[in-house]
């Protein structure tokens, strides 16, 4: 691989079979075989899972592996570093419930501790820390309840509706975007019909811009990516964030541009960091060149095909040079690291 200021900060095993990690996963590959599984559902989750296992194992790391996030309870002593990546657990919140039984038995988990993953997980909160910090954002109005949608948001429409909580774009149609109350307030219904707390934004026109983003001091950001849609207003949808059919491409918008969304990353670190990888989402306008923060997510993708896994490549990183890094910084930051 290529030596550039990107990949120079990154970090190697040095000693891997001396570290043992607890690999989560809902479809995690079982001993002794370490098959991928047949799945009826959507977005390949098994095969993801299994390159995810194999890499680490490649990488020279004991790897042991568990679909039950239950595992972790009974880990301790033999286990040096969680690596978890569920995050669609059929209960509220599922991103934080591994991190938190992790520090209930003093085990290592990579991420970030589960107070900053809560944070991340609720869209509404993490929305008003960023604004805090000088991170642009677009208005927004919580709704717990439909009665509650008997009135409207203080700013005017068009309107986006989205889950409060929950990954994958879980709840995100091309609907979500409605011109007036009246129709913003029919797609907040259907929301709370699949059991969604609702957050209503004002819409921001143009393009859906990602930020993978490594741990480091200070962190590594490894470029702009846009998520392709065909979706009206090029929004990201449930079924193109599960299935995902178009991919990802780069983005380029110059050096003046780029330094909104690093100025952005660092108030973010500086705020709820540190973290071992994550990605920051935004609507972008090449138009006005407004930004607009939306969330952050710290169990994205971490696969070949996803924002990372692209933006790494274009340094010329690999998958595993991506969770070699991963791992030895979630140690590092941990404190167990081997001398």
């Amino acid at each position: 691989m290529e030596s550039n200021a990107v990949t120079d900060q990154f970090l190697r095993p040095q000693r891997p079979e001396r570290t043992r990690i607890l690999f989560l996963a809902r479809h995690a590959p079982d001993e002794p075989a370490y098959l991928a599984k047949s799945y009826p559902g959507d977005g390949g989750y098994p095969q993801y899972y299994h390159r995810v296992w194999q890499t680490l194992s490649a990488l020279g790391y004991s790897v042991t592996t568990a679909s039950d996030c239950r595992a972790v309870l009974t880990a301790g002593g033999r286990t040096d570093l969680v690596f978890s990546l569920y995050n669609r657990l059929p209960i509220d919140n599922p991103e934080i419930l591994v991190p938190a039984l992790c520090g209930l038995v003093g085990l290592p988990c990579v991420g970030a501790p589960a107070n900053i993953r809560a944070l991340a997980e609720d869209k509404w909160l993490s929305k008003l820390a960023a604004k805090a910090v000088g991170i642009p954002v677009a208005e927004g109005a919580v709704y717990a309840d439909r009665a509650a949608l008997a009135f409207p948001p203080a700013f005017r429409g068009p309107y986006f509706v989205k889950n409060r909580f929950g990954a994958a774009s879980d709840g995100v149609s091309a609907e979500s975007v409605q011109e007036d109350w009246a129709g913003a307030r029919r797609i907040a219904d259907r929301l709370f019909a699949r059991g969604m707390s609702v957050l209503v934004e004002q819409y921001a026109p143009g393009i859906d811009v990602t930020v993978p983003i490594l741990g480091a001091a200070p962190p590594i950001l490894l470029g702009l990516v846009l998520p392709v849609s065909d979706k009206p207003g090029g929004i990201i949808t449930e079924d193109l964030k599960r299935d995902d059919p178009l991919g990802y491409e780069m983005f380029a918008p110059g050096p003046e541009v780029e330094a909104g969304f690093r100025h952005d990353a660092a108030r973010l670190w500086e705020t709820a960091g540190p973290m071992d990888y994550l990605r920051m989402d935004y609507r972008y306008d090449p138009a006005s060149g407004r930004r607009v923060f939306l969330e952050f997510n710290l169990c994205c993708h971490i696969g070949r095909s996803g924002a990372i896994g692209l933006a790494a490549a274009q340094w010329g990183a690999s998958q595993a040079d991506v969770l070699g890094h991963v791992v030895e910084h979630s140690l590092r930051r941990q404190r167990r690291a081997e001398a």
